[in-house]
């Protein structure tokens, strides 16, 4: 494994990760989550927390990117962490997403929306990870 190219694509899978979630979950369906004010957490209280959502998210991508380092098989980056993060969306929209539509107070509108955003979001963030590891031509897979 290549360390500081994990790096690298940490960082910028956590650039990608907040750029794709304002997009989707900020501006798209944002107004969706307003009737379950309930049940989330006010603007205000959001960024009060934001220090935890910002370490966590870059310890997420981290581990993201290790993962995608362990599984390169040597293919194209993009094609190889669209794969990769479709998979980790997937895996988040059945476990993460599921279990929050189970156990909170939400629609089903909501949560098909949350699914397939955080798929979406995994896809692109796991081709940023792709095109940034994707060790130079010549160089040893390991």
């Amino acid at each position: 494994m290549n360390y500081s190219r994990i790096g690298l694509a940490a960082i910028a899978g956590t650039i990608v990760f907040f750029v794709c979630g304002f997009l989707i979950f900020g501006l798209l369906i944002g107004s969706d989550f307003a009737p379950y004010g309930a049940v989330y957490r006010s603007q205000a209280g959001m960024q009060q927390h934001a220090p935890v959502g910002m370490v966590s998210s870059l310890i997420a991508m981290l581990v993201m990117s290790i993962m995608y380092a362990k599984d390169y098989e040597g293919g194209r980056g993009v094609l190889e962490g669209f794969r990769f993060g479709a998979l980790v969306g997937l895996f988040l929209a059945c476990k993460c997403v599921a279990d929050e539509y189970v156990t909170l107070n939400i629609g089903g509108k909501l949560a098909l929306e949350m699914a397939a955003g955080v798929l979406v979001e995994m896809a692109i963030v796991g081709m940023v990870i792709g095109m940034v590891y994707k060790p130079k031509a010549g160089a040893a897979v390991v």
